[in-house]
């Protein structure tokens, strides 16, 4: 493990632990589609398939120590955000008959390491009016 600097730029936390939470989940077996993929003012961090799911990731990176945890940061505003965004990359790529899902990936920088916690079905549609 190499030492990561306390002293480290917020994007640049927020690069790594988006690294750490793609090789996390390849471990696990899930195939990266997408990293930080676009559409306007939306972006989705990490776009997975497990087996035949289509996993749309959040990675949300913090400090060891830090104040809340990084799942306390996706609220229902960025819970709608995403799901926007999802429908979007279903559209584009024509998938919309395919199961999705979304996902967690919570990294934390101890100063030493990045660690990851990984949580399926994060949120539900079903707690979005409206669903898509």
């Amino acid at each position: 493990m190499r030492f990561l600097s306390k002293i480290i730029p917020t994007k640049q936390r927020g690069d790594l632990g988006e690294d750490a939470a793609a090789r996390f989940l390849e471990q696990k077996g899930f195939r990266v589609l997408e990293r930080n993929w676009r559409f306007r003012q939306w972006e989705l961090d990490l776009i997975c398939r497990d087996g035949d799911t289509v996993v749309f990731v959040e990675v949300k990176t913090r400090r060891a120590g830090s104040m809340g945890t990084p799942g306390d940061a996706l609220n229902r505003k960025k819970q709608a955000r995403l799901v926007k965004a999802a429908s979007q990359y279903l559209s584009k790529h024509d998938l919309w008959d395919e199961p999705c899902r979304f996902d967690l990936a919570a990294v934390i920088d101890t100063g030493v390491s990045m660690d990851v916690e990984h949580t399926e079905n994060a949120f539900d549609l079903t707690d979005h009016t409206g669903g898509w």
